[in-house]
């Protein structure tokens, strides 16, 4: 009977052994995460770096787990095959790490990369094993030994498959899992170590040839450390690497969404999301290049909705803006997929139609978008109303590419002097309107700089017998060289739609407030109401404009009135409040022009509490033969004074008028039946004749 050598074991190195496979584990599945999210270049490097950390860690374990074995003989391990079991480890963890790294695992790899790692493993330690050197040599369970590389073969599969497994966890769930996952790894890489060397028998009389070369016990804490060591900075450089990728990530993420949210603010129409102009121009050059190459059409249908400012004015800005989003869908189902859809101005659209064969399909087009446009919408308990006129251009049979909208725009006006809610093809005996707009734009950019425009001055005077002159206020005309005086009507519009209406406004405030001070040194003290726009209103910076121009002429600011229709009021509460505030703290009295054509109510009154409110000269008309005009007037003029506030009567032109406001007790009266609107130098003569009354220094 053969006798063996007693083996006893050091329990605090074989914990050590296990926790070193543990922590190799963890890490390997870090790098096979890390090697599979990497660039091609950076994923080679991590392949090479992490094969020969996880090597080191894997071998480590099984010399830490050798040096925890002891016999009653000194051992030691043969330098130049301990270097070979090391080449084994970091052999097999190159495989696992490469065939972890790969997209899909079909069954060949997954069943060779085992087999491949069941040998590596094997491999290092049997290799390690003959390191010691016995003589005479190991005898082997066999059993033992089959059931070790069993063991081996099974943890390589598993690894694989929890390397797989582990690449569709969620961040928040990875680090958990993968510290479970890295146990029954360790586990299974010590289970096949124990097993192995439990398959090992040393006879009575063996001695270990390789006791002076490398002595296990002396080392061993030594390789342990350092093996802790270099998976610890693995870890750290890929976690380190990892939130830097992240990090990166998130950045070009952001770079890469405020770029989509510039791309969307430039080509996207925040109001209605249709394309915007700079879309519909880049769409129309390639329409352009497509016909220039294929022979076809190109159309533009440049449709412009009849009779919605007065009902945005009635509904206010809030609502007007649904109104404009419910046509925008309306004309959106209702043109071609292929087809470009543009919001080009306030209540503008466009259609680029490309691919034309047949020159009725825009007519075609245009006929469905007025009847979808035409159709009632109930907007705030109200039906609303709406009609469009639609300009059709077309590339190349009557319009240049690049005049293709403008020429479209034409014909659109020339539909709306046919009668609205039509369509109009350009031609080039159009060409004098398109034209005409051109010169009136270039032409309104000279007045400004040619200080062409002029104030005339309306007298609005007392509502008793005496008639005395209250104020004034200044109304814009324009003192053209080649066409003469012309009104407001002709170009006010015109100047909203070329963006000159904050400048005409500021003009107009700063002339009337130097006029007005003019007159108070030649001791007339006649306030000057001056009309504000909506786009002048909606500015933060009006108040610090009329205040600065106050002080610059010298102004008190009681002798100034700013006139806001009633729309533009009750367009943004909170706005006009906000603004209405900042005024009257500077001492500037407000009115509401046009009362009575908006929506205002009695608790916005009482709210806002302007200083005048003017009825708008539709009722004012009516006042002599219709009596529910005159009840209204009559209801209007009670609650003002109820609230403490004038009433001023605009449109007075006959004598009967001018009584019945006056018996209503109508506090100021203004219309041609007084006097028409006078330039500054004539109105002086009306001034001395009517016996202005003094306005007072301290304001109301």
């Amino acid at each position: 009977m053969t006798l063996w050598l007693p083996v006893t074991w050091s329990p605090p190195l074989v914990v050590v052994s296990v926790l070193i496979a543990w922590f190799a584990s963890y890490v390997a599945l870090d790098l096979a995460r890390r090697i599979g999210n990497a660039s091609a270049l950076a994923a080679r490097w991590w392949w090479l770096g992490g094969s020969i950390a996880l090597g080191t860690g894997i071998w480590s374990m099984h010399f830490v787990g050798m040096a925890a074995f002891s016999l009653q003989i000194p051992l030691g391990f043969n330098l130049i095959i301990t270097l070979a079991s090391y080449a084994a480890a970091v052999a097999v963890s190159s495989i696992a790490l490469y065939l972890s790294a790969r997209p899909h695992i079909d069954r060949v790899h997954f069943i060779g990369g085992g087999l491949c790692m069941a040998a590596g493993i094997c491999s290092m330690h049997y290799i390690g094993m003959h390191a010691l050197q016995m003589d005479p040599a190991i005898a082997w369970d066999w059993r033992w030994v089959a059931l070790s590389a069993l063991i081996a073969f099974v943890a390589s599969l598993a690894a694989l498959r929890i390397f797989v497994w582990m690449r569709g966890l969620p961040r928040q769930r990875r680090v958990l899992w993968q510290m479970l996952a890295a146990l029954v790894m360790g586990l299974a890489i010590a289970g096949m170590h124990y097993s192995g060397m439990a398959a090992a028998h040393f006879p009575l009389n063996s001695i270990c040839r390789a006791a002076d070369d490398i002595s296990a016990s002396g080392i061993s804490i030594t390789v342990a450390s350092a093996t802790l060591a270099l998976l610890a900075a693995t870890l750290l450089t890929s976690v380190l690497d990892t939130r830097r990728q992240a990090e990166t990530t998130r950045l070009a993420a952001s770079l890469q969404e405020a770029n989509q949210a510039l791309t969307r603010a430039a080509f996207e129409d925040p109001l209605t999301q249709l394309g915007s102009r700079l879309l519909l121009e880049e769409r129309l050059r390639h329409a352009v290049e497509v016909v220039d190459r294929n022979g076809k059409r190109a159309c533009v249908l440049f449709i412009d909705l009849d009779g919605f400012k007065p009902v945005n004015d009635s509904l206010g800005h809030k609502l007007g803006d649904e109104v404009l989003r419910i046509i925008a869908g309306r004309i959106k189902v209702t043109v071609r997929k292929p087809d470009t859809l543009a919001r080009v101005g306030g209540d503008e659209f466009v259609v680029l139609m490309e691919q034309v064969e047949d020159r009725s399909r825009p007519s075609l087009l245009a006929e469905r978008l007025i009847d979808a446009i035409r159709a009632p919408i109930r907007i705030a308990q109200q039906e609303v109303l709406l009609s469009a006129s639609v300009g059709i251009a077309v590339y190349p049979d009557d319009s240049a590419a690049h005049r293709l909208v403008a020429n479209a725009d034409v014909a659109m006006y020339y539909a709306k002097q046919a009668g609205k809610g039509t369509f109009c093809y350009y031609s080039t005996d159009m060409e004098a309107g398109a034209a005409r707009l051109l010169d009136l734009q270039r032409d309104l950019r000279r007045a400004l700089a040619n200080d062409e425009f002029v104030l005339h001055y309306q007298p609005i005077v007392a509502g008793n017998h005496t008639h005395h002159l209250n104020a004034v206020e200044a109304l814009i005309r324009w003192q053209d060289p080649h066409r003469g005086l012309l009104m407001p009507g002709v170009f006010i519009a015109e100047a909203e739609r070329f963006g000159l209406i904050s400048e005409i406004g500021e003009w107009v405030l700063d002339t009337a407030c130097r006029q007005c001070a003019i007159w108070r040194e030649q001791g007339m003290l006649i306030p000057v109401a001056v009309n504000v726009s909506a786009v002048q209103f909606r500015s933060q910076g009006l108040v610090v404009l009329v205040e600065s121009i106050m002080r610059r002429h010298g102004l008190p600011p009681h002798m100034l009135t700013l006139e806001l229709t009633e729309s533009v009021a009750m367009d943004d509460m909170t706005h006009t409040l906000m603004m209405v505030t900042r005024l009257r703290e500077l001492g500037v009295k407000i009115a509401i022009d046009d009362f009575g054509t908006g929506h205002s109510s009695l608790a916005w009154l009482r709210q806002f509490m302007p200083h005048e409110l003017k009825i708008d000269r539709s009722f004012i008309e009516d006042i002599e033969d219709d009596p529910s005009a005159r009840a209204i007037v009559n209801a209007v003029i009670q609650l003002a004074h109820a609230l403490k506030i004038e009433v001023v009567a605009e449109g007075v032109e006959t004598i009967a008028q001018r009584d019945l406001l006056q018996a209503q007790g109508c506090e100021s009266l203004q219309g041609y039946h007084f006097a028409r609107p006078f330039p500054a130098t004539e109105l002086e003569g009306y001034l001395r004749s009517h016996n202005p009354l003094p306005a007072p220094e301290n304001g109301i």
